[in-house]
């Protein structure tokens, strides 16, 4: 038997060259130190993507968009054999995958993993971020439940806000001046057609840099004299770390996804007021607080004009600050830098926060 797997390698070897990606994979290394910790969230992140692709092409055996798209998401989650799990888990999955991306995001921010010669794999990731806030939003309402359309309705109201293309926008979401049958149609289609298209070829060019350039050794460690740096064989070392990691976070999502199954309210009715305390999903919550605040200090399309303004020049500078922080020193601009992931930070927690409070 052994002779027959051994001659089947060779084989394979011979036309794939898969000893060369074993070679690469134990000549790689991690860095060692405390903050190793950090460095896992992108490969949970991954793993979380992974079930969402699995579970969401189950989900598309039955699924049917359009004016059948709520009584098909009844008979999944009532009918189906073991249906009500799979859209938990996929539900589930989905929310802890934009927990994970935010968490390597900062994790990737403070360690300055953004500096040279990684300033794509920032990016990239800054890409990949973006098409994974979309997903959660295209995949929200296709429910088509009472929740999911009013949220989906509150949630527009944030790209509408945009000057002068934030109507046009927004109604190229929905298809037309409401949230309607179209709608669904619409996010059917960004959902399971084109951001896949979009996220898959980031998603790998974002793995290749990482492959290229190594995981960033921390400002603390590059400090110490190359002696005294720690590492870890990426093979298979770092690699059974990472898998271990995957195991729990699949206990995590399939408890919660158990326990905690993901309901489906009342059909939507454009007819019926909107539920009280009505919100966009967590991860929207401090863009939508913060519209609402500013909404009310300046009423009207100056509030909502300013709150895009200051959240879209936000963004743009957290996208570049590769530009601002690239050297390996820890100088003015390393903390000025600091400070304002800090500041990100604390913003985006107490907004999402403030926003709950409140409802």
């Amino acid at each position: 038997m052994s002779k027959l797997m051994s001659s089947l390698y060779g084989w394979v070897d011979e036309r794939l060259g898969l000893e060369e990606l074993v070679k690469f994979a134990k000549k790689k290394t991690v860095p060692q130190h405390q903050h190793s910790f950090w460095y896992y969230w992108g490969g949970i992140s991954l793993f979380f993507f992974i079930v969402q692709s699995l579970t969401g092409l189950l989900l598309l055996v039955y699924y049917r968009p359009g004016p059948d798209a709520y009584e098909s998401v009844r008979q999944i989650t009532y009918e189906i054999q073991f249906g009500w799990l799979i859209r938990s888990a996929h539900a589930w999955s989905a929310n802890l995958m934009v927990a994970a991306v935010f968490i390597h995001m900062f994790s990737v921010y403070f360690m300055k993993a953004y500096r040279y010669p990684r300033e794509f794999g920032w990016w990239t990731g800054m890409v990949l971020l973006v098409l994974c806030l979309l997903f959660g939003f295209s995949g929200y309402l296709l429910p088509m439940d009472e929740l999911s359309y009013f949220a989906t309705k509150v949630g527009l109201e944030i790209p509408a806000a945009l000057p002068a293309v934030g109507p046009w926008i927004a109604n190229l979401f929905r298809g037309g001046l409401e949230v309607s049958e179209q709608t669904v149609q619409r996010f059917f289609a960004l959902h399971v057609v084109l951001l896949p298209m979009l996220f898959i070829p980031f998603l790998f060019i974002h793995l290749w840099l990482v492959q290229k350039h190594g995981n960033a050794t921390i400002p603390s460690e590059m400090e110490k004299p190359e002696y005294l740096r720690r590492s870890i064989p990426f093979f298979p070392n770092f690699l059974m770390k990472d898998l271990a990691l995957w195991l729990i976070a699949l206990n995590v999502m399939s408890l919660l996804a158990s326990i905690f199954p993901w309901e489906i309210g009342e059909p939507a009715d454009a007819l019926k007021p909107a539920p009280t305390g009505i919100h966009p999903e967590w991860y929207y919550m401090s863009a939508f607080q913060m519209l609402k605040v500013l909404g009310n200090v300046f009423p009207g399309a100056l509030g909502e004009g300013l709150g895009i303004t200051i959240f879209t020049l936000g963004l743009i500078l957290w996208f570049f600050i590769p530009l601002y922080d690239g050297k390996h020193e820890n100088g003015v601009k390393a903390r000025n830098a600091t400070y304002f992931g800090l500041l990100a930070l604390f913003i985006l927690i107490a907004t999402t926060a403030w926003g709950y409070m409140v409802l």
